[in-house]
């Protein structure tokens, strides 16, 4: 998919971006001391390989290892927030269906917190398999929702106006871990 054309300026870069994730798995481990049963839950796409990142410090940090991981699909808008279902929409995966949750902790990760539909459908969906928790996770929290969900952990708030863009580029989608910012050009902008 073709970039849009606008000011495209690097907020954070890899090295950073790996700092931050060590802070947000660090920010975890305080949720999960004494927990047994844990599942890490990626909202696709760019969360599911964000929450593979945070997992691998849970385990090579703080001794998480047994932590169940799934992933959620979960559309509402493009990479661009261009508007793509009315409604959000999750499909769910047939190995779901029958997903007993009770007594887990469950940590749902996803890049980017704009208008909360996402984290909402996500958290809605998750309830009814019974966890003892739950707690969100996010790379990059724009401080704009509309809907009551809140973010437990967060990476950076970026407070952008309403017409940029936040670009989290998470590989394997993109070839660089890197939050970018862009300005989208204006009409008679040249």
């Amino acid at each position: 998919m073709d970039k849009p054309p606008g000011n495209r300026t690097c907020l954070y870069s890899t090295g950073q971006l790996d700092a931050i994730v060590t802070g947000m798995a660090h920010q975890a481990a305080g949720f999960l001391v004494g927990r047994t049963q844990i599942a890490i839950v990626g909202v696709l796409r760019r969360g599911a390989p964000l929450a593979d990142r945070l997992r691998e410090r849970l385990a090579s940090v703080h001794g998480l290892r047994d932590c169940l991981r799934l992933d959620l699909q979960i559309k509402r808008y493009a990479d661009d927030l261009t508007l793509l279902y009315p409604e959000t929409q999750l499909t769910e995966n047939a190995a779901h269906a029958a997903l007993d949750l009770e007594g887990y902790t469950v940590l749902v990760v996803d890049d980017v917190m704009y208008r909360g539909h996402s984290l909402l459908r996500a958290v809605e969906y998750l309830a009814r398999k019974q966890p003892a928790e739950m707690r969100t996770v996010v790379l990059v929290d724009r401080g704009a929702a509309k809907l009551p969900v809140r973010t437990d952990i967060v990476g950076v708030r970026l407070d952008v106006a309403p017409t940029d863009i936040i670009e989290c580029n998470v590989p394997p989608y993109e070839d660089e871990f890197r939050i970018d910012l862009l300005q989208p050009e204006r009409a008679g902008e040249v």
